[in-house]
C-alpha cells in the first residue's frame, strides 16, 4: 500500500491520469510519498474506466493530469477520476492541471463562439472538484470561471533561476511576443534588471496558428533578446518574432516558455538559425522525437509539490511567489 502523508486526521492522496505519469511520480517523490495506484483502462468502445486500488475515504485528494494530445481523452479521464473520488467519499478533491485545457478559448472574439475554458471549469465542478491548481494560465480571468479556490502557480521562479546564471543583464533585453504578455514580461525585466521590448503582432481570426509581426517597440539592436511566453504550440509565432528581432539587430535570441505543446512542425521550426536556445518546463510530456539539441527542459514537479504541500497543510500558496500570486 502506498505511503500516505498524515497530518492529524488528514490524509494526502496523490493520483494521476495516464497523460504524463512521470510528472506525477516526480511530484509524489518531492512530497516523500507514493502515488495511489489507479486501475485506468480504455475499453474497445473508447470509453474510459478508473478505479482506485485502496480506500480514499476522508482523504485530501489531488488528481494530476497533463492535457496533452489527445486533449479530450485526457480531460475525460480526469473528470472520471474526480467522479470516482467523490463517490468513494474523498473529503476534498483538487484538480491539478499543470496545463489548463482549452485555456485559449477564454472569451468571445466573434459572435456565436463558445467560451470553452469556462465550460471546462463547469465540468470539473460538476464532477466533484473542490479546487483547481494550474501553472501559468493563458488568461488570468480563467480563475474566475471556477466556483471555488483556484491556485494559479507561476513557473517564473524556475525559469528565472536558470537564466540568472546564464544571461548578462547589461546586454539583455526581455521581449514580450505580444501585448497580452506585457505584464509578465515586465515582471521578468524587473527581476533580471533588463529593459523591456514589445512585439506588436496581428492575427487573422479566420486562419489559426498564423501571425504577422508588424513592429518592435524597444531597444534590441546589439542586444541578447529573451522572449518570454506561456506556451509554444506550432512555434510559428516565436520564430517570426525571433526573425524580426534578428532583422532589427539582435545578436542572439533565447526563448523561454512554460508549456511545450509542440504541435507539428514546432520542433523543426524552433531549430531556426534565428533562435539560439529554447527553455521550457515539463508541465507537458515531450517525447524524444519532439526534442532537439538546443532545447532545455526544466522540472516543474518541485514547484507543484510545494503548492500541494501548502494547500494540504492549510498554508499560503501566495507566499511562494513573494505575494505576486
Amino acid at each position: 500500500m502506498a505511503e500516505i502523508i498524515a497530518s492529524g486526521k488528514k490524509r494526502l492522496v496523490i493520483v494521476t491520469g495516464r497523460a504524463h505519469p512521470q510528472l506525477a511520480i516526480d511530484i509524489a517523490a518531492a512530497l516523500s510519498t507514493e502515488l495511489v495506484h489507479t486501475d485506468a483502462r480504455t475499453f474497445a468502445s473508447s470509453e474510459i474506466y478508473a478505479r482506485y486500488d485502496e480506500s480514499v475515504r476522508g482523504s485530501d485528494a489531488f488528481v494530476i493530469q497533463s492535457h496533452t494530445r489527445p486533449v479530450n481523452e485526457w480531460l475525460m479521464e480526469q473528470l472520471i477520476m474526480v467522479d470516482a473520488l467523490k463517490r468513494a467519499s474523498a473529503k476534498r478533491i483538487t484538480v491539478v492541471a499543470p496545463y489548463y485545457p482549452y485555456a485559449r478559448q477564454d472569451k468571445k472574439g466573434r459572435g456565436r463562439e463558445p467560451i470553452s475554458a469556462r465550460l471546462v471549469a463547469d465540468m470539473f465542478k460538476a464532477a466533484g472538484a473542490d479546487r483547481i491548481m494550474s501553472v501559468d494560465l493563458h488568461a488570468a480571468q480563467i480563475q474566475g470561471f471556477f466556483d471555488g479556490p483556484v491556485d494559479h502557480l507561476f513557473a517564473m521562479p524556475v525559469l528565472l533561476e536558470h537564466f540568472k546564471a546564464r544571461l548578462d543583464p547589461a546586454t539583455l533585453t526581455v521581449v514580450s511576443p505580444d501585448m497580452g504578455r506585457v505584464r509578465v514580461a515586465d515582471i521578468w525585466s524587473d527581476k533580471l534588471g533588463a529593459p523591456l521590448a514589445i512585439i506588436h503582432k496581428r492575427r487573422d481570426p479566420l486562419i489559426p496558428n498564423q501571425v504577422s509581426v508588424h513592429e518592435i517597440v524597444g531597444e534590441v539592436d546589439g542586444r541578447v533578446c529573451l522572449i518570454v511566453d506561456d506556451m509554444i504550440d506550432t512555434g510559428r509565432t516565436i520564430v517570426k518574432a525571433a526573425d524580426a528581432l534578428i532583422a532589427a539587430g539582435a545578436t542572439k535570441v533565447v526563448v523561454a516558455a512554460t508549456h511545450a505543446i509542440f504541435s507539428d512542425p514546432a520542433s523543426e521550426l524552433l531549430q531556426s538559425t534565428s533562435i539560439d536556445s529554447v527553455v521550457v518546463t515539463d508541465t507537458l510530456p515531450i517525447p524524444p522525437e519532439k526534442r532537439f539539441d538546443s532545447l532545455t527542459i526544466l522540472p516543474i514537479a518541485p514547484l507543484i509539490a510545494s503548492a500541494i504541500h501548502e494547500v494540504f497543510s492549510d498554508g499560503s500558496v501566495t507566499s511562494m511567489f513573494d505575494g505576486a500570486a
